[in-house]
């Protein structure tokens, strides 16, 4: 069943992976690869979404919100009414209570934060 759930397998491929098992010395016999089979199909779904809420590190984006303001007050004179950009994450694992984070971003911060997930993107393209 672990060669199974970490393959992820369709059907097609549980087919033939059981009936490999069975032709095996010392493997399953038809009776265990029906029960398996129909056991697969009936739990793929929340199997599969079991392993990847395990395998996940730590905290999932849940929402993000944000706006653009302009600074009214500012320890720089030349700071006050430049626009910035606040951004605010909630992160949380399912079944557990949300934290919140809070960012404020000026026009190059947005600009740099802009060309990482430009390069986050294609990297996940090019997998």
């Amino acid at each position: 069943l672990q060669s199974i759930a970490s393959a992820d397998m369709d059907f097609n491929q549980l087919e033939a992976f059981l009936t490999a098992q069975t032709k095996k010395q010392g493997g399953i016999t038809s009776d265990q690869a029906a029960v398996i089979a129909k056991f697969w199909k009936n739990h793929r779904i929340k199997i599969h979404e079991s392993l990847i809420n395990q395998s996940r590190w730590d905290n999932v984006l849940k929402n993000m919100n944000w706006r653009v303001d302009l600074k009214s007050q500012s320890r720089h004179i030349d700071q006050i009414n430049t626009p910035v950009a606040i951004v605010e994450m909630e992160l949380g694992k399912n079944g557990q209570e949300s934290e919140f984070l809070c960012l404020e971003f000026d026009e190059a911060k947005v600009s740099q934060m802009l060309k990482k997930l430009s390069e986050i993107e294609e990297s996940m393209t090019l997998l």
